[in-house]
């Protein structure tokens, strides 16, 4: 019996949906700061064989309230009907009045509408059918998307200004220390370098003004002379203040990232730049890739296959990137180790990934795999073994849902701004109208 006849029948029996919370360390951003913890979902399906295929997405209400009675509705679904997937998810209707317009804080991705929560949600069952469809025939996921085309893939250092701890000392407290000036940024990017062997940095701006965010990457420059420098203060800027920063900083920005808000506001600054302007906000959709390619508003797209629907429709997204000569990268948000296997088996099959990757695993202490990935010279091993390659830790897994039972209700929607009202000098924080400068 060949491969693909050993899979046709073999039908979901069981899916079991597993919010957790994840301790997040207290990282600045436009919104505010990150809360202690940080909720995520972990996707098991499992075949009438008894085969389990695990995926991980967005764990906030919103996100819950829809995979609920999607993994109802997928009891007795074709492993191998990945397209059915989506038909499904789009017969279960979402309340729109529970959906929040406004930025998505959860990724910084722009607005959010139901569309992107029921792609945001589809994605993680997508990954969990590959890995089962990957165990049941024996092959890597990177094999069922046309294989792979790297056996690594890099990645960037993600780098944050952060407080030191959480207000009120909450949250798992680690040894990395405040970082809210040039010189305490240089030295996280050093302890990233000599743990991870990163060789291109991103700096999460839109926390202060943008010229000590413009100081900062001067003196990432100065300290890692040639190598990639990013800076994305997620539309916190006007586009008058972009095309300034972009002035001051075009002789070591590989790329700005979202400066201004908007694809319009986008446009404006890339008329007025050499430097290419890149997204995770203003393109993340198919449909809002028509605008943004048409007007020249960006020239690098970051992808990210949680939002976007999943592995193939990232690699969907590759294709159209590379038929308009738009480069590609990959955007993260705080994630586990399931996620970070999704994301290293799509990027190494996609030709034209043409700058490394984002990633927030080096920030993340927990996780419910049995064995934390390891970055070596920056880069990624691509696996071989069946599947996503990972295997879930039950234990860790039953413990971070432990503390998501535990939880009185306030964690388990990430709320930025309520984080940061906390701290008492920021009691009356608001979350700024874009742009803020």
């Amino acid at each position: 019996m060949n491969r693909v006849t050993a899979v046709r029948g073999q039908r979901i029996a069981e899916v079991r949906l597993t919010p957790v919370l994840v301790g997040d360390p207290p990282l600045l951003n436009v919104q505010g700061v990150h809360q202690p913890y940080t909720p995520r979902l972990v996707v098991e399906v499992v075949t009438a064989e008894g085969v389990a295929g695990v995926g991980e997405t967005y764990g906030d209400t919103s996100y819950l309230e829809l995979a609920r009675p999607y993994a109802d509705a997928l009891i007795g679904h074709d492993i191998a009907d990945l397209n059915g997937l989506f038909t499904r998810v789009n017969e279960i209707g979402v309340d729109e009045t529970r959906v929040d317009h406004a930025v998505d804080v959860g990724g910084l991705r722009g607005v959010q509408t139901a569309d992107k929560l029921r792609l945001s949600v589809v994605s993680a069952f997508e990954v969990a059918c590959l890995d089962a469809l990957g165990k049941i025939q024996g092959v890597p996921i990177h094999t069922l998307l046309g294989g792979k085309v790297r056996d690594e893939v890099e990645y960037s250092a993600y780098l944050f200004y952060r407080w030191a701890e959480h207000p009120g000392g909450a949250g798992h407290k680690d040894a990395r220390g405040a970082a809210l000036d040039p010189a305490g940024i240089v030295e996280q990017a050093r302890r990233f370098v000599d743990a991870y062997g990163f060789r291109s940095f991103k700096l999460k701006g839109g926390v202060f003004p943008p010229e000590q965010e413009v100081a900062a990457i001067r003196a990432l420059a100065a300290a890692f002379p040639g190598h990639p420098l990013r800076l994305d203060p997620n539309g916190g800027w006007t586009p008058e203040t972009s095309l300034r920063v972009a002035g001051e900083l075009a002789d070591v920005l590989e790329y700005l990232e979202d400066p201004a808000p908007g694809t319009a506001a986008m446009a404006e600054v890339s008329r007025g730049t050499r430097v290419p302007l890149a997204t995770n906000m203003c393109v993340t959709t198919f449909p809002e890739i028509r605008e943004a390619f048409l007007t020249d508003a960006v020239q690098v797209v970051l992808s990210d296959h949680h939002y976007w629907g999943g592995l193939r429709n990232t690699r969907e997204l590759a294709a159209i990137c590379r038929a308009f000569g738009v480069g590609l990268s990959m955007h993260s948000n705080t994630h586990l180790g399931i996620s970070l296997a999704a994301m290293t088996h799509v990027a190494a099959t996609v030709p034209n990934l043409d700058y490394a990757c984002d990633s927030h695993y080096p920030w993340t202490t927990e996780d419910v795999i049995t064995a934390r990935h390891e970055f070596r010279d920056g880069r990624l091993t691509v696996s071989d073994a069946p599947g996503l390659g990972v295997q879930l830790d039950h234990v860790e897994l039953a413990r971070l849902h432990r503390r998501w039972l535990d939880d009185d209700g306030t964690l388990r929607d990430r709320d930025d701004a309520a984080a940061m009202r906390r701290a008492p000098e920021h009691a009356d924080w608001t979350t700024p109208a874009l742009p803020r400068w």
